[in-house]
């Protein structure tokens, strides 16, 4: 694993959770009975200005679980074929190990307590890697089992828009159709957007604060 100096003033920004945005391709809608396909994760790291920057993307590709709904109309949607012979393909149990290794090493160097996924509709991402948690008896999850940041909200708040590409275009972030719904293309430009929200809205608000002070003063 390459060493990486990560920054524990990040533990200060989100309370001690560690953002890693996360994104994941399925074989359907339903985290208990279809297939997990592929996991990407970027983990955030922060600069010595506060500012927050993507990292590297970690990536696999997933076997489906024994027994496993396979929908078409999800395989149409994402183009992966589950039985392709150059997947090289890793069981649930062996993915989770390669996405959350690192992201545990993470948490441990940025001082911070676990990690906090952020996705894009994050409900369906976190779902997804619960589930397979939960089948496997994974023991090691980083990942909060509930909480999450959700890009959709930051960009509606943001941008006034919620579909990702739209709301990356909105960002001023690149975005390649052709490139588009593969874990790792959607990951990395979820990471950028929620660093450019992040850094957009600044440190956040404490008591005490000059702002905090003039909206008391307005309700006087």
């Amino acid at each position: 694993m390459t060493t990486i100096d990560y920054n524990p003033e990040i533990a200060k920004r989100f309370r001690g959770f560690l953002p890693v945005v996360v994104d994941v391709e399925t074989a359907g809608f339903v985290a208990a009975t279809d297939a997990l396909l592929e996991v990407a994760a970027v983990i955030v790291q922060r600069d010595d200005e506060g500012k927050l920057f993507p990292g590297e993307p970690i990536s696999c590709h997933v076997q489906p679980f024994p027994g496993a709904n396979l929908d078409p109309r999800a395989l149409a949607f994402n183009g992966i074929d589950p039985d392709h012979p150059f997947r090289d393909a890793l069981p649930e149990k062996e993915a989770l190990d390669h996405i959350c290794r690192p992201i545990r090493h993470a948490v441990k160097a940025s001082a911070c307590t676990r990690a906090i996924l952020v996705g894009h509709n994050a409900f369906f991402d976190l779902g997804f890697i619960n589930a397979a948690v939960e089948r496997t008896g994974y023991k090691h999850s980083p990942f909060h089992p509930f909480s999450t940041f959700d890009t959709v909200s930051l960009a509606g708040l943001a941008y006034g828009q919620t579909v990702l590409a739209k709301a990356a275009r909105a960002a001023g972030i690149d975005w390649d159709e052709n490139e588009a719904h593969s874990a790792i293309y959607d990951t990395v430009k979820t990471a950028e957007l929620f660093c450019r929200i992040v850094n957009l809205w600044g440190e956040p608000l404490t008591a005490g604060t000059d702002r905090d002070a003039a909206a008391d003063s307005d309700q006087l």
